[in-house]
């Protein structure tokens, strides 16, 4: 992070704190980045194993996001930031709980493998491209955020576009599939919810951009039509 963004205190622990907990959000990133890459290529290969081991790393996950949170809340409750301390503290906890239903997406799709194993496949090829579409997306997001860079954020916004345009795209074919082949219904249906966890990850990306465009400006966009964000580098 530019350490211009960080107020310097009196307190180098205080500085410590803060520099670890903005650690620890890029370590559960790279977590789950991590996690959502390994269920695509499970989904992908039907690699089953890959699709276990996946589902049971989100325990780790789940438990950095817990260590996080409480590591926040001593914070607030010993240290009383304010301004941009926090604005930090804030982004960090909304941060890790997009995070983790980034990675419990990742499971859903590791399980729709092992339930679905043996059983006639959709074609899968477009949801490997949404899917590794996503996890780029994930990627710069974590990168503008260990920067906290508000060109890169606002630049990442703008993927989940593409990326509905991908589930919109996969949705028609599915339901093509569905017809050609009723008895697939059951299979393609959970296929579907998993095409919609990966457009969720984009959402949740969008979301990572704007806390850090919350952190630099001090302005809550979240609610904010995409034309008023975007005219922040203005």
């Amino acid at each position: 992070m530019n350490q211009q963004k960080l107020n310097k205190h009196i307190s180098g622990q205080f500085n410590a704190e803060l520099e670890e907990v903005r650690n620890q959000v890029l370590v559960m990133g790279g977590l789950v980045e991590q996690q959502l890459s390994d269920a695509i290529t499970a989904m992908h290969k039907q690699d089953l194993d890959l699709a276990r081991q996946t589902v049971a790393r989100d325990q780790e996950v789940n438990a950095l996001e817990v260590e996080i949170a409480e590591d926040c809340t001593r914070i607030i409750a010993k240290r009383q930031p304010a301004a941009s301390d926090l604005r930090l503290v804030l982004v960090v906890l909304k941060t890790i709980t997009d995070l983790e239903r980034i990675g419990d997406a990742a499971k859903r799709i590791s399980r729709m493998v092992i339930d679905n194993a043996d059983q006639p496949q959709p074609p899968l090829v477009s949801i490997e491209n949404m899917g590794r579409r996503a996890v780029s997306m994930l990627h710069q997001g974590l990168d503008a955020f260990a920067r906290m860079d508000l060109t890169a954020a606002i630049a990442v916004h703008k993927q989940d576009s593409q990326l509905n345009r991908d589930y919109e795209s996969i949705v028609r074919e599915l339901m093509t599939f569905m017809m050609e082949d009723p008895r697939s219904i059951p299979q393609v249906l959970k296929v579907l919810w998993c095409v919609r966890s990966l457009e969720r990850v984009g959402d949740r990306v969008q979301h990572l951009c704007e806390y850090i465009i919350y952190f630099v400006k001090g302005k809550d966009v979240r609610h904010r039509s995409d034309e008023d964000i975007y005219n922040l580098l203005d």
